[in-house]
């Protein structure tokens, strides 16, 4: 024990170090993140009065002898992932960004022409962040799934992964699958290693979200909630699923093009209850459309639980909005959601040559 200990906090002082000379955490270097105890916290600011809540839950909850103790079995942790742990602000969600990539520069696909046609319309407004009408919206939605239609998982994910590659919009030094919140990621090494289910409760959908995490978060692939990708066969037609008899020599399952089962606000509670089956203890968002899971996280709960939201107030190393982070911090004040700023409580976000592009 007394060795494996050793070689944590070894590993642990050589990631620090390289963090600082490189220009963001590489996927190996956030995959190496290794918290056990509260000294091994290396990008929180010290004085975080946040942190210090999050550490003094996890040291009572984990006491046998403390009458705040959750057994292993009922220690829920959920997460929201973009704008939560991952970045959402460059210059939107990581999958509505992937769809204008797919629509206007992929030279290898041929896209519908109204969702062609959509794609230029909003790109400029995307970039500028402003607001889309309901009907741009509505249309940009169904096409996050429409422009795949006929992939496989594996190749839609094989897509994912390419687009991974890509700079992130408006940070330097940064890529998109670099792009999580090395603090936030932390938190979640800190709760695994301290006997924490950690669960994914995502608005994207579940295959987007197993290949940004894979090899880099320490959840499970099955620990993932996700929005619902339509699938079918390529065989099926109209038949309805639980009728076709599907043969592995003549069919394979594609993406269906339909719209996504959206993931998001009273729908992450159901996903917790189908999926789960226990209650969270604790649950981390960043936006309304978590409130479902961080609400119903509090709600009645027989054990100590606490939720917590956090902030994009940083504009010099993240994309912030300050606007929108003081209203942010309104509602999680008024809901008693506890606020996490990026700006007062990280020490670094994704690496410390990573900061806003002039």
């Amino acid at each position: 024990m007394k060795k494996k200990i050793l070689a944590a906090i070894a590993a642990g002082l050589i990631a620090l170090s390289s963090f600082s000379a490189t220009n963001a955490a590489s996927r190996e270097e956030i995959a190496a993140i290794n918290v056990q105890t509260a000294s091994d916290f290396q990008f929180w600011n010290e004085n975080s009065p946040i942190l210090a809540k999050i550490v003094d839950f996890v040291e009572d909850t984990t006491n046998p002898f403390s009458q705040n103790y959750i057994p292993p079995e009922d220690r829920i942790a959920t997460f929201d992932m973009d704008g939560t742990f991952y970045c959402e602000t460059a210059p939107l969600y990581f999958q509505e960004t992937m769809f204008l990539h797919r629509v206007l520069d992929d030279k290898n696909y041929v896209a519908p022409k109204k969702y062609l046609n959509l794609a230029k319309k909003i790109r400029p407004k995307v970039l500028a962040k402003e607001k889309l009408t309901p009907s741009e919206s509505k249309m940009y939605f169904e096409g996050l799934t429409a422009v795949y239609e006929g992939m496989t998982i594996d190749e839609y994910r094989a897509y994912v992964r390419n687009f991974m590659q890509d700079n992130e919009t408006g940070l330097t030094n940064l890529k998109r699958g670099e792009a999580f919140y090395l603090p936030m990621v932390e938190i979640i090494s800190y709760l695994t290693n301290n006997g924490f289910n950690v669960y994914i409760d995502s608005a994207c959908s579940y295959y987007t979200t197993r290949e940004l995490v894979e090899g880099v978060i320490p959840i499970q692939s099955d620990r993932i909630l996700g929005s619902d990708f339509g699938l079918t066969s390529t065989n099926m037609g109209k038949e309805d699923p639980h009728d076709h008899f599907y043969d592995r020599f003549k069919e394979k399952i594609v993406i269906s093009g339909k719209p996504l089962k959206d993931n998001a606000k009273t729908r992450k509670i159901f996903s917790i209850l189908n999926q789960i089956g226990k209650k969270p203890v604790l649950a981390f968002g960043n936006s309304s459309g978590d409130s479902g899971m961080l609400e119903f996280t509090l709600q009645d709960n027989k054990y100590r639980s606490e939720s917590f939201f956090v902030i994009c107030d940083d504009v010099e190393r993240e994309l912030g909005n300050l606007e929108r982070a003081k209203n942010d911090r309104k509602l999680a004040e008024k809901r008693g959601w506890n606020p996490i700023s990026m700006k007062n409580d990280f020490k670094t976000i994704y690496g410390y040559n990573v900061k806003r592009a002039k």
